[in-house]
């Protein structure tokens, strides 16, 4: 009986950390990311938030990590392509953070 209830204790804990863990980092796939990115592009532009020259540089960007995804994938996907692609777009995410909040802004 005592090992039926250590079950159910375990049982009981992931099914209470599970949802918590789930919501704490939610993961994009690589399309999410390039699409999120692009619309984050698209309003910087609308908005004003973004200029001409910050738009086309982080543009080139984007279609440099694309096209560096596209020889990636030609053999598979590794899980060490996949980290590079990641780590790119998370720098790509901050410059595009950095260029839509910069002083432009309080003028």
């Amino acid at each position: 009986m005592n090992r039926m209830n250590r079950m159910i204790a375990v049982f009981g804990l992931v099914a209470l950390a599970a949802p918590g863990v789930a919501s704490a980092a939610p993961w994009q796939s690589i399309n999410q990311r390039q699409a999120r990115l692009d619309q984050r592009i698209d309003q910087g532009i609308r908005s004003g938030a973004l200029t001409r020259n910050e738009a086309v540089r982080l543009r080139g960007e984007f279609r440099q990590i694309v096209s560096l995804e596209s020889r990636y994938r030609r053999n598979g996907l590794s899980l060490q392509e996949r980290r590079d692609l990641d780590r790119r777009f998370d720098s790509l995410s901050a410059r595009v953070r950095i260029d839509k909040n910069n002083r432009r802004a309080y003028r």
